[in-house]
């Protein structure tokens, strides 16, 4: 056993016999990236446990005051070495490390600290980060970067038609089949060492498009719910106990920002502290700039994908997120989720998608201000919106969790019911246009649309 500043080392000898456990957030995007993960010699496997065992797993690990998404991460690696399905002697932990003033900047440690408390102080674990913490078993090859990039940008892709057909499929289960299809395909494509063409992947956009079209769908309409709020709880099953599931259950389409956005605003957020505070060289600003104009135009390819086919409606297009919050919030405002998360609200709101589930982890006081303390503001501008937010932490009961989203659903119902009357009496209407063509929305009334912001 190697040990570096006092953390156990994966060394290269490790790389051939240990299996590498990894939490899950994005059941999509993480499916591919450890499928990526294998192809590279690594014995990865992506837990998928969950239920109260996680949660009390988390709770006999890390203090009762830390914050919900580390009590689960950590939870559900302390639950996954406790089965007995692993052999403790043989495994390691992998593990995101952002360095940002975020709780996600502490879990390695609050790990590393529960692994020795339970007796699993050999155990590695594994850094995924720029060049914070290095092993000398596990690295990210530019290759590999390469493919995990994509990986996020296919399962955005898959994650957005999967869940503009789920409500409406005729055959129960068509959209999640056609998922696992393309999770096996995308996998057999990013086989190799060298760079993917990128030729290849906008002509994937154009096939996994065409084929979520084809899947056949109930001409029904639907109440459509945006999720926003903290990154995990916002998009891992575990951490909002099951939101999507439940929100399909009750009748409604369900509408998530892509993982692509948080990346951009990542690197939005290096060029401001630039710009304001005169961080980073010149040289750094303007790698960073080149960095961002290159995912921007990876996203805006991904929006003209489905424009191009006509049948879904793509998702946001970050320049224009970026102006949605003049007025609310400053860019300055970035720990955690940070203005992002308001503009997430005022994009759903502009599309049409009046009718918001917050999500608020317990310990997330960035999320709480960002989120919660934007609420008031942005229903004052948007009357027509229709937000609640859903706190979750270890002591709160799914029942009561549910029971508010209901409520929430039940003022959407009462919301549709006066627009249809006013339409009917032939009043004037409130009108959202998604024109998405290259990339910006258009919003407006039925009375006077107004341009869309430049990209």
């Amino acid at each position: 056993m190697s040990v570096s500043n006092d953390r156990v080392l994966f060394t290269r000898a490790m790389k051939k016999d240990y299996t590498i456990l990894m939490p899950t957030m994005l059941p999509i995007h993480f499916k591919l990236i450890a499928n990526i993960l294998r192809e590279y010699g690594y014995h990865c496997v992506l837990l998928e446990n969950t239920g109260k065992n996680v949660v009390d797993s988390g709770l006999r690990g890390v203090h009762n005051d830390t914050c919900y998404p580390a009590l689960l991460v950590i939870g559900q690696m302390l639950d996954a070495l406790e089965s007995g399905e692993y052999d403790v002697n043989k495994v390691a932990l992998l593990i995101t490390q952002t360095g940002g003033g975020c709780r996600a900047s502490n879990y390695i440690h609050l790990l590393r600290k529960a692994l020795k408390k339970r007796g699993y102080g050999q155990i590695p674990v594994v850094s995924i980060s720029l060049g914070m913490e290095k092993n000398p078993g596990f690295s990210i090859t530019p290759t590999m970067l390469d493919r995990i990039f994509y990986a996020i940008l296919y399962g955005d892709l898959l994650m957005l038609l999967a869940n503009q057909v789920k409500p409406y499929e005729c055959v129960p289960g068509a959209a999640d089949t056609l998922v696992d299809q393309w999770v096996k395909r995308l996998t057999a494509q990013m086989k190799g060492r060298g760079l993917l063409r990128y030729g290849g992947v906008r002509e994937n956009y154009r096939r996994i498009v065409a084929e979520f079209a084809g899947i056949p769908r109930r001409a029904e309409k639907k109440i459509r719910v945006g999720i926003v709020g903290e990154i995990y709880v916002k998009f891992s099953p575990l951490g909002n106990n099951n939101l999507e599931d439940f929100l399909l259950s009750e009748n409604c389409e369900v509408v998530v920002p892509g993982l692509l956005d948080f990346l951009l605003y990542c690197v939005y957020n290096l060029l401001t502290d630039h710009k304001l505070y005169g961080l980073h060289s010149a040289v750094s600003d303007a790698v960073m700039k080149v960095a961002y104009r290159m995912l921007v135009k990876k996203q805006r390819d991904v929006i003209r994908a489905v424009t191009a086919e006509g049948t879904f409606r793509p998702g946001g297009y970050f320049p224009h997120t970026v102006t949605l919050t003049e007025g609310y919030i400053d860019h300055g405002v970035k720990m955690g989720e940070g203005w992002l998360l308001t503009a997430e609200m005022l994009e759903l709101i502009e599309q049409g998608v009046g009718n918001i589930v917050c999500t608020q982890p317990f310990g997330c006081l960035p999320n709480h201000i960002v989120g919660k303390g934007m609420m008031r503001l942005i229903k004052e501008r948007n009357p027509q919106s229709n937000i609640v937010a859903v706190d979750y932490d270890p002591g709160a009961t799914k029942i009561n969790q549910e029971n508010r989203i209901k409520l929430m659903l039940a003022n959407a119902a009462a919301i549709e019911e006066q627009a249809q009357d006013a339409a009917e009496a032939g009043e004037p209407v409130t009108t959202v246009y998604t024109g998405h063509t290259n990339g910006p929305s258009v919003q407006g009334t039925a009375e006077k649309p107004v341009a869309a912001a430049a990209s």
